[in-house]
């Protein structure tokens, strides 16, 4: 049986806890942070692999290439 503990954090102290994270484990959290609080998060993220599996992402070398010869053209 989960029971729930109330007490008072800080905006501040959450920060700081968060500073104190890995890389790894700071960008995993606020991941799971934003993917349990916005749904628009999930959507775009569904969105992107259904993009990436129908082949309608680029590769960054596409776009650097892309990018270059509109800088020559202009």
């Amino acid at each position: 049986m989960l029971k729930t503990i109330k007490m008072d954090i800080s905006p501040e102290e959450i920060i700081k806890a968060i500073k104190k994270m890995k890389k790894k484990e700071r960008e995993d959290f606020l991941e799971d942070l934003l993917a349990s609080t916005s749904p628009e998060y999930l959507a775009s993220i569904k969105e992107a692999r259904e993009d990436y599996k129908a082949g309608r992402i680029k590769t960054h070398k596409v776009c650097r290439r892309a990018f270059e010869l509109c800088k020559k053209t202009y």
